[in-house]
């Protein structure tokens, strides 16, 4: 095995030990938290019940796995999670995992179209707005840049949702239909709202890989790569946007919780049935299975992003990795 790749190795392992404690105190940071929220479970349950009894609400909570210290109850339901067992959701009666297993595919495929989209405008413009520094196409795509950084996603989706079915009598599907059943329906339900939140996170990655490869332009390595008589999109995309590309890795790892955050708000915008409806209905009830599965889900997707970025930027730039 070559020094590279066993350094290379050696910088994954490194990565994916890290993500031991860093899920540890993310799981209990989470688990206490939702126990925190003002308003109890059982006095939800019991408010249906005008003749409940303090003996109900105790043998209930008992029933419930309530009565114990909740460390205790943590590390109960720890070891439950580490074999898939999520717990069973307290309203519903149905396992955690099953009802996330149905709505992950959703937010899934929105995030993902919605870095496509991100990165995309935001790598392309860059990119030409640096090449054409000072130019009329440079300052309309830095208007547009901050146009983008400005207004809010959610406050541009609502637009979206409402005057073009008031002047056009036209507006996205509120009906679901997922990917592998009908395609085409999937995505004329699902693009609208992905473009838009790609959108509304292309502007801070728009400015950030227009600085940096006006930064690597001006490098002496730039300047010699044309000399010696490299095409213009030589030196742009061999040279230059390589480059350019680490810093801007680091900050999409850094737009992970914004997109699952935001993904939540899209999702009840347009309906779509995915985590952030479940969630919204999770802390409403006081589920505290669903609430706990739904962040820790959502925590290793965070978490696994970044170790991908990790490994991203390890590539692009050797001094990372140790080599």
């Amino acid at each position: 095995m070559s020094r590279a790749r066993r350094t290379m190795n050696d910088f994954v392992i490194r990565r994916c030990l890290a993500l031991i404690p860093t899920l540890f105190f993310a799981s209990l940071i989470i688990f206490c938290a939702i126990r925190l929220i003002p308003g109890d479970v059982i006095d939800l349950m019991l408010a249906q019940n005008d003749v409940a009894s303090s003996a109900d609400r105790d043998s209930l909570r008992a029933a419930l796995g309530m009565d114990r210290p909740v460390i205790e109850q943590y590390f109960s339901w720890a070891g439950h999670a580490l074999t898939g067992d999520l717990g069973q959701s307290l309203w519903q009666n149905e396992p955690v995992a099953d009802l996330i297993a149905q709505r992950l595919p959703v937010t899934l495929e929105l995030g993902a179209l919605a870095i496509l989209v991100s990165i995309t405008v935001g790598v392309s413009i860059g990119v030409y707005s640096a090449v054409r520094q000072d130019t009329a196409g440079d300052y309309i795509a830095r208007s547009f840049s901050l146009l983008m950084l400005s207004v809010p996603g959610f406050w541009l989706a609502t637009l979206v949702m409402v005057f073009p079915s008031v002047w056009w009598r036209w507006s996205p599907a509120l009906e679901f239909t997922p990917l592998f059943v009908d395609p085409v329906r999937n995505l004329t339900h699902i693009l609208v709202p992905a473009v838009l939140l790609g959108l509304s996170l292309s502007g801070i990655t728009m400015r950030m890989t227009r600085t940096m490869m006006l930064d690597v332009l001006r490098q002496d390595y730039i300047r010699t790569a044309r000399a010696k008589g490299l095409k213009e999109s030589a030196v742009i995309f061999r040279h230059a946007l390589r480059n350019s590309l680490i810093p801007v890795v680091t900050l999409v790892g850094l737009q992970a919780p914004l997109l699952i955050g935001g993904a939540v708000i899209f999702e009840q915008i347009f309906a779509l049935p995915g985590m952030g409806a479940l969630l919204l209905d999770a802390v409403f009830q006081r589920d505290y299975p669903v609430v706990t599965g739904v962040f820790l889900v959502v925590g290793v997707t965070v978490l696994f992003i970044n170790l991908a970025v990790d490994l991203a930027y390890g590539y692009l730039d050797p001094r990372v990795r140790g080599q």
